[in-house]
């Protein structure tokens, strides 16, 4: 067995017991285990780490713990400049782009109206396979999931409340600047294209139509955008989201 001291810094103490947290502690392993799989068994999944110090100086995953080692392990830090080279997390989507399991619909849709590319599938095994081959966030609730080996990039959602959801994710992935709200459907996620009234007006609601000029529709699913009282209501929801994680 192996003796070795941890301590895990900012969000990165939610996946520990309260009498673990913000503290250097010891904790024994396995003679042959990696810094990974100690990191992990300790709770923490993978792509939440960003950062892996050992003496002060930068470890990877695999390195083996040895007895003694006083390990320092880090979340993404947008504030503080890493060099690639030194991570051990995956480089993220540019721009970014997510895939999120069933429960998190309601996060999905309030990411689709900020304008991202968020795809939503219900089976773990699917978040995790499509995570992998189009290279997307990973967003779920069920931390064993982020602890597949094939998710590279990912983020255990915090909170049960879509709009903290929406907060959270903002923050975390530093996605304020590239928001373009209302371009993509909330339905199935495509990009918006601009329609004419004249091709629209058989799907449009008769008290719509004389009311609005300027129309958008989804090349997916048909369905029809356009400004109506809801906007203000949705754009107030976007602008307090931006607020909040501008404060975060």
């Amino acid at each position: 067995m192996v003796r070795a001291l941890f301590r895990f810094y900012a969000q990165l103490n939610d996946f520990l017991p309260p009498d673990r947290r913000g503290r250097r502690f010891t904790h024994e392993t396995g003679a042959d285990s990696t810094l990974k799989d100690t990191i992990e068994s300790l709770g923490v999944p993978h792509p939440e780490v960003d950062l892996v110090v050992v003496h002060g100086a930068p470890a990877s995953f695999d390195r083996k713990l040895v007895e003694g080692d006083d390990v320092a392990v880090y979340p993404r830090f947008w504030s503080i400049d890493v060099e690639d080279r030194l991570r051990v997390s995956a480089p993220l989507p540019v721009p970014a782009r997510f895939v999120a399991d069933v429960h998190l619909a309601q996060l999905t849709a309030r990411l689709r109206l900020a304008g991202f590319d968020v795809k939503a599938v219900s089976a773990d095994e699917d978040v995790a396979l499509l995570s992998e081959r189009e290279g997307r966030i990973a967003l779920t609730r069920d931390r064993e999931l982020l602890k597949r080996k094939i998710v590279r990039a990912g983020c255990w959602i915090r909170s049960s409340d879509p709009d903290d959801q929406f907060v959270e994710v903002l923050g975390r992935f530093d996605l304020v600047g590239d928001m373009q709200p209302f371009t993509r459907c909330l339905r199935c996620n495509a990009l918006l294209e601009p329609v004419s009234k004249a091709d629209v007006l058989e799907r449009l609601p008769e008290g719509v139509i004389p009311l609005f000029e300027d129309f958008h529709a989804c090349p997916s699913c048909d369905r029809v955008y356009w400004r109506g009282s809801h906007y203000d209501r949705l754009q107030r929801r976007l602008e307090q989201a931006v607020r909040r994680a501008r404060a975060v």
